[in-house]
C-alpha cells in the first residue's frame, strides 16, 4: 500500500496578489515561511513515520519542504514531475490582465477546462500525465509530497474519477494536507490545515482549568 500526503506549498506574494505563477520560481513570502515551519512542527510531533520526502523542484515548494526535511530527518528529493501547471504566457498576470490579453483561451477553457492548454503552456490533462508518471515510480510506504494546488486538484480528479469541472471546486489552502491511498484510489483527508488554525495558539493548560 502507498499512502501519499500531498502538501501544497506555503504562501507567496503572488498568491496574495492572485497572479498566475506556473513554472516561474517565486519564493515564499514571510507568512509562507511561517506556514512551512508550523507544518513541519505538526508532523514532527505526530509520532508518524514517513518513508520519503518529495518536492516539486520549484523554489516555493522546496522552501516548504526544507523544514520538513530538517525536523523529520528525511532527505529531500525534487522532481519537475511535481511542478505546477505550465501557464505559459499567463505567468505573472492577474486574472483580469490575463482575460484582457487572452480572451480566446478563457472562452475555450470555459467549455473544456481539463483539455484546453494555457497559451504557450500545458493543459490539466498534460499535468495529470506528469503526476501519474510520478506515482508509477513510488514504492509502498507513507510519502510526503510537496507540490502545488493544480497538481492536488488533478490528483483528486484522477483518484475520485470526477466528471466535468468538479475538480476545480476544491479549496486547497497553502500548506494543507490531502491524503490518498494508491492503488486503491481512496481519499483519506482533503485540505487539512489544522496547523494554521489560530485559535489553537491561545490554548494552554492554564486556560483549560
Amino acid at each position: 500500500m502507498t499512502e501519499v500526503w500531498l502538501i501544497r506549498h506555503g504562501e507567496t506574494a503572488w498568491n496574495v496578489e492572485k497572479r498566475f505563477q506556473g513554472h516561474l520560481d517565486v519564493p515564499l513570502s514571510p507568512a509562507g515561511v511561517g506556514q512551512a515551519f508550523r507544518l513541519a512542527q505538526r508532523l514532527s510531533r505526530s509520532g508518524l513515520s514517513f518513508s520519503a520526502l518529495f518536492s516539486s523542484d520549484l523554489r516555493r515548494a522546496k522552501e516548504t519542504a526544507e523544514p520538513l526535511s530538517a525536523l523529520l530527518g528525511l532527505p529531500l528529493q525534487t522532481t519537475p514531475l511535481l511542478r505546477e501547471i505550465d501557464v505559459g504566457s499567463l505567468a505573472g498576470l492577474t486574472r483580469q490582465e490575463a482575460e484582457a490579453r487572452h480572451p480566446e483561451f478563457f472562452r475555450r477553457a470555459s467549455a473544456d477546462p481539463w483539455h484546453t492548454p494555457r497559451p504557450g503552456g500545458e493543459s490539466m490533462a498534460e499535468l495529470a500525465r506528469r503526476l501519474q508518471a510520478f506515482w508509477e515510480g513510488l514504492s509502498p510506504g507513507r510519502h510526503l509530497v510537496v507540490t502545488h494546488g493544480g497538481v492536488i486538484r488533478a490528483a483528486l480528479k484522477l483518484v475520485l474519477d470526477l466528471e466535468g469541472d468538479t475538480w476545480r471546486r476544491f479549496h486547497i489552502p497553502n500548506t494543507s494536507i490531502t491524503r490518498i491511498l494508491l492503488p486503491q484510489g481512496e481519499v483519506l483527508t482533503v485540505s487539512d490545515a489544522a496547523h494554521l488554525e489560530t485559535w489553537a495558539d491561545s490554548l494552554s493548560d492554564e486556560s483549560l482549568r
